[in-house]
């Protein structure tokens, strides 16, 4: 089977050259006789008719495509030849200046005049229609870890699962520990961040994570997210930025999703391993504005002994008026999703089951999303104002087995969280444009508001069926319901930022943020752990740029940021009878509802060597604990004392030829204790100061070729090293690398063909690695070892897509 799935790409690649060979002296003929190559060219200048140098000329297609690129000389002129007739937008920028879009029509006879394009001086920032990597964002960005992914970069990328989108983003890794269906582990800067609890991701707006979630604080299934329909993704790393609050210490990524498709399409696929998707999307005409809808089926049972039989379907469906400048949308979106979970298992449990079996076959759960958010923006020549109002109704119920027969070795481990929700937000700012003493200004004054109505629970199950059971250490009987909890999370934050161009190699950006977090708790188990809790938090934030200086950009930074706890912890005042405490009234004391972070960052941004984007940045953050509530126990889990991280990242983008684009981003972190950490050890051991599970190095690189004459294809590594698994360093992962692969064939503008191999060298990598203590059978004596879960093994996946 190891060649098997590299035979088949070979035969697509082959069918793909013969076609592009045997088409190419006919493409070369009707190039000659139907179109003709048309130079243009044109003069830059600004207000005062002053020739302007250094401005970046670009030449887009009608979908929004690069074709060419170039800059304005000494004089002020531009010249892009060898372009055939066609549609196109000409997109002039220069940092400092507003960017102008021109359209075009380049006849098959007769010349285009020479153009003369007049670029008005902006406010403190260039609005840029930014489409990708490719993109020169100095004089933009206010750090260097700041940064866009576009469209056309996702949609080259071979994925596993719709999570990895947000692995195009320098420094993050991607991973799973469970069936399908359940959020993913994300890793970044020296964090575990498990389900999202330092970083934070937002769909146009709509914040996906979630607080006082039932599995774990700041859940982010990105599940709901299908990839075809990302326009791009923003980023941005550490807790400089005024407008990202709860979640935002490690980094944010803000995906933008269409309002108009390039194109309709529909598409299928099927792979090994019972993988199988189809996915359509449709946008139109609609009076005077435009709907997109379209929808996405999928169905995998992955390499597993238990099949994960994993379903999910969503929808949208989007209706927009007005443009970049003065306009609303309003957007549904819908998600369905059921799994079994063939969740990690301990090393010595697999001369009993194998690789890739199961513990558990009842393992497992379904989830639901169903939102309706609308937006309205205006933009005039001193204000802009953006306003974007969400709610949702969400639901999971999740059954989990870690210690398998550790805690009643009749009945077994197994427990049930649910989480049932709902949830309204507003997130509005308004930003003036203005002068002071001659220099540009601008303040943006910001509001966020979420409210979350939740309904969750623990419970004890075997078979996913609420029983009683008895705790094995001390013959104490542990109740079917560990808690259940029905309460309010209430988040208003507010903002205030402030943009001064001091010179023309100097800006500065200031911001305040306010947060407030506030719970109202009715415990259905236990009244003692009723009440309400309140927390304040300010969050003052900067950043320096200085330059350009040949074309090189220099940034400083540092911030305050935060992230909150459970709720449920900040009124808690008496321990949840469960297996890590078996003994009823044992009192406890309320965490903290705001965990306080802040850092620094000092970086480099420069695009002095053509064709090349290249960021280089150094960061320190500070957390002022580990603590929090733990919604797999219900009590509290990790280490009170202080922690710091620090490491860092370097990303390149390299575009040599039109057609050819490399990458390499490099990141390496830290992440250290304040004192040592007994709870997090080896048996036996006194403790260390590092964190458990921080991820250290990590890699992704990648070569891509862009529809050169029909034919695309990509190969990417994705790379990250050895973690401590406690806090002595005495047990340890060992490094993950996967190599995957792409290919797509467009035949004609309506069909093309793809096939993805994903693990091409089959290696029997960790996607994830703990170390515990578990009984992996009744009879078994408890042991502390590496708990796993297996990368899956090499495997294709095919796709026929066809555009309208």
């Amino acid at each position: 089977m190891k060649s098997f799935p590299a035979a088949l790409l070979s035969i697509i690649l082959c069918c793909a050259l013969i076609a592009r060979a045997a088409s190419a002296e006919q493409e070369t003929t009707a190039a000659g006789r139907d179109r003709t190559l048309s130079q243009l060219s044109g003069t830059i200048v600004d207000t005062s008719g002053a020739l302007m140098a250094g401005a970046t000329v670009q030449v887009r297609s009608a979908n929004g495509t690069v074709q060419s690129t170039t800059r304005s000389d000494k004089n002020g002129v531009f010249l892009l030849p060898g372009l055939p007739a066609g549609t196109y937008r000409i997109v002039v920028s220069k940092p400092e200046f507003e960017t102008k879009e021109i359209p075009i029509t380049l006849a098959t006879t007769g010349t285009l005049a020479p153009l003369r394009v007049s670029l008005a001086v902006s406010p403190v920032t260039t609005t840029i229609n930014v489409q990708g990597r490719e993109d020169d964002l100095t004089g933009i960005a206010d750090s260097a870890t700041q940064g866009t992914v576009g469209a056309k970069e996702i949609q080259d990328r071979p994925i596993l699962r719709s999570g990895e989108i947000l692995e195009t983003i320098p420094g993050v890794i991607i991973t799973q520990h469970a069936g399908g269906g359940k959020a993913n582990q994300y890793f970044l800067r020296g964090f575990n961040l498990d389900h999202g609890t330092d970083f934070a991701t937002f769909i146009d707006d709509m914040p996906l994570n979630l607080p006082s979630h039932a599995h774990g604080e700041g859940y982010s299934d990105m599940n709901t997210v299908v990839p075809e329909f990302v326009k791009r993704v923003n980023y941005e790393k550490g807790p400089y930025y005024a407008d990202v609050g709860n979640y935002g210490s490690a980094g944010s990524a803000h995906l933008e999703f269409f309002k108009t498709l390039p194109r309709n399409f529909v598409q299928v696929e099927g792979g090994m391993y019972g993988y199988g998707r189809a996915v359509f999307g449709f946008s139109q005409k609609l009076g005077p504005g435009n709907l997109l809808y379209g929808g996405e089926a999928y169905h995998d049972d992955g390499p597993w002994a238990h099949a994960d039989n994993y379903y999910k379907f969503n929808g949208l469906s989007t209706y927009s008026q007005g443009d970049d400048a003065d306009g609303f949308s309003v957007t549904g979106r819908g998600y369905h999703g059921r799994w079994n979970s063939s969740d990690q298992i301990a090393a010595n449990a697999v001369p009993l089951v194998g690789l890739f079996g199961t513990l558990n076959p009842t393992d497992g759960g379904n989830s639901q999303r169903y939102s309706l958010q609308g937006e309205w923006h205006r933009q005039g020549a001193y204000s802009e104002t953006r306003v974007t109002a969400y709610g949702f109704y969400y639901d999971l119920d999740l059954f989990s087995d870690f210690t398998y027969y550790l805690t009643d070795p009749v009945r077994g481990d197994q427990f049930e969280q649910h989480d049932r929700r709902w949830v309204a937000g507003l997130d509005a700012h308004h930003t003036i444009f203005s002068q002071w003493f001659g220099r540009k200004v601008e303040n943006t004054f910001g509001l966020q508001v979420r409210n979350d109505w939740i309904h969750n629970g623990l419970y004890q199950s075997q078979n996913r069926m609420r029983v009683d059971k008895t705790d094995s250490s001390t013959g104490n009987t542990l109740p079917a319901t560990t808690e259940e909890d029905r309460f309010t999370d209430t988040q208003p934050g507010f903002y205030v930022e402030n943009k001064v161009q001091w010179a023309s190699k100097f800006r500065s950006v200031v911001g305040m943020r306010g947060d407030v977090d506030y719970f109202n708790v009715t415990s259905l188990v236990n009244a003692a752990n009723s009440g309400a809790a309140i927390k304040a938090l300010p969050s003052p934030k900067a950043s320096l740029t200085f330059g350009p200086w040949a074309s090189t950009e220099f940034y400083a930074q540092a911030g305050f940021s935060f992230h909150s706890n459970d709720g449920r912890g900040a009124t808690q005042n008496v321990e949840p009878i469960s297996a890590d405490n078996p003994a009823p009234n044992t009192p406890t004391s309320p965490i903290p509802a705001l965990i306080p972070t802040k850092g620094g960052e000092v970086g480099v941004r420069t695009t002095a060597i053509p064709h090349l984007q290249s960021t280089v940045s150094l960061w320190y953050l500070h957390s002022a604990s580990e603590l929090q509530q733990s919604g797999d126990t219900g009590d509290t889990v990790a280490s009170q004392q202080s922690s710091g991280r620090y490491g860092f990242e370097w990303a390149n983008y390299y575009t040599p030829f039109e057609h050819v684009a490399f990458d390499l981003d490099l990141a390496s972190s830290k992440a250290l204790f304040s004192t040592l950490d007994g709870d997090d050890a080896a048996p036996g051991s006194p403790g260390g100061r590092r964190v458990p599970e921080a991820v250290g190095l990590v890699i992704s690189s990648g070569v891509t070729v862009h529809n050169d004459h029909g034919l695309s294809a990509s190969l990417r590594l994705r790379y990250f090293g050895p973690r401590d698994l406690t806090s002595d360093g005495i047990y340890r992962s060992q490094a993950t690398a996967l190599l995957n692969g792409e290919a797509n064939y467009r035949f004609n503008e309506k069909w093309r063909i793809s096939a993805e191999l994903l693990n091409l060298p089959n290696r029997r990598d960790h996607d994830i690695d703990y170390a515990y203590t578990s009984q992996i059978t009744p009879t078994a004596a408890p042991a502390f070892t590496d708990i796993f879960h297996p990368v899956e093994p090499i495997q294709v996946r095919f796709a026929l897509r066809r555009s309208f």
